[in-house]
């Protein structure tokens, strides 16, 4: 446990304060830096574009897209990508 491989967070900043979640932030990228794959479910665009390194998009309980986050950020490649980072609900 105190060397994982795979480290799986869900939303682990929800409801902190900023300076709480700059902190958790650094301590993710600490971790990923010293090799550990990161998992991590967001819904805080900001923060999946401080923190990704990759983008998988769930909707309606499917995979929906899969990209690079600078290819997802930049020009996602699905309707419901677009859509997302537009702010619309995706449902």
């Amino acid at each position: 446990a105190r060397e994982p491989d795979l480290l799986l967070l869900d939303e682990p900043t929800a409801s902190l304060d900023p300076a709480a979640t700059k902190a958790v932030e650094e301590i993710v990228r600490e971790v990923a830096a010293s090799g550990v794959k990161v998992v991590m479910a967001t819904h805080d665009l900001g923060q999946a574009r401080r923190l990704a390194g990759d983008v998988v998009l769930l909707a309606g309980g499917r995979l929906v897209e899969q990209a690079s986050a600078a290819q997802f950020f930049n020009s996602p490649a699905t309707a419901e990508g677009r859509r997302f980072l537009a702010g619309d609900l995706i449902v």
